[in-house]
């Protein structure tokens, strides 16, 4: 569903980032925010950005979407340099963006409209809409607008939104971040089953260690800022589906979430600025 395949020399892979630096400037002058960063996402790929608040995980998904411009490097989707934000990239904040004055299926169908408009019809675009409500569990609220239904039904209606684009790949920063971990838990699972179902190529920053293990391919783990870069990238080689209660006592999920925290807090700890 979100993959388009494109003559390439890697036809799986969807996204290159080389060499990409990101500075801000700033009254007391350029702040490297990130230096240095290669990185390859396969199709179908789920990769997770880890680290400490003010690595860059942001600002670097970010400079994916396209929503800011890196200083130096180049970044290639399916071997087209990105230059700004379009519907090849769904995003997902752990702010749901929903329009308050919309229906949930309005507001999916805003985005879908925004990509099929010139080639469907209004009962086609409906379709499209409906599908990714009823993806995501969510075909029983499509009347409802925002502030009828809770947090985590906000974050569904705002995942089906992304995937009601087909696009070529999904980023998710923090989507469950401001949600109770029971609600987080179920969302995790249901994400777990949506890219199973669609194919999804998936690039999510996270601060949640057992997060990254239970839903990643690779866990990119970002250094320290300032001038923040890729420290490491481990693979995660747990069959799917993975089911979170088996994997509690699992040996290797517990190896990986090891090498996790042996990175951010031991090898890679924070310190906290002096005010």
């Amino acid at each position: 569903m979100l993959v388009n395949s494109s003559p390439s020399i890697n036809t799986r892979r969807t996204l290159q980032i080389q060499d990409v630096g990101m500075v801000f400037p700033t009254k007391r002058g350029p702040f490297v925010a990130l230096r240095d960063i290669n990185l390859e996402v396969q199709r179908g790929e789920f990769v997770t950005l880890i680290g400490h608040s003010g690595c860059g995980k942001s600002t670097l998904l970010n400079l994916v979407a396209g929503l800011t411009t890196p200083s130096s490097g180049i970044m290639l989707l399916q071997e087209r340099e990105l230059t700004g934000p379009g519907p090849d990239r769904g995003v997902v904040f752990q702010n749901h963006s929903l329009l308050p004055w919309l229906s949930c299926l309005d507001n999916v169908l805003l985005a879908v409209e925004r990509v099929f408009s010139e080639k469907e019809g209004k009962a086609q675009l409906r379709e499209r809409a409906l599908a990714a409500l009823d993806l995501v569990g969510m075909s029983h609220a499509v009347a409802k607008r925002p502030h009828e239904i809770s947090g985590g039904m906000k974050q569904r209606v705002g995942i089906a939104r992304a995937l009601a684009m087909e696009p070529k790949m999904l980023l998710m920063d923090e989507p469950f971040g401001a949600l109770d971990a029971l609600t987080r838990a179920r969302l995790q699972d249901e994400l777990m089953k949506i890219v199973a179902t669609t194919g999804a190529t998936v690039m999510m920053v996270t601060h949640d260690v057992d997060e990254a293990v239970l839903l990643s391919d690779r866990i990119v783990m970002m250094t320290n800022g300032p001038a923040a870069t890729i420290g490491e990238v481990l693979r995660v080689d747990l069959p799917r589906p993975r089911v979170r209660v088996a994997l509690a006592e699992n040996r290797d999920y517990v190896q990986y979430r090891k090498e996790v925290i042996d990175f951010l807090y031991t090898r890679h700890s924070h310190v906290e600025k002096a005010a």
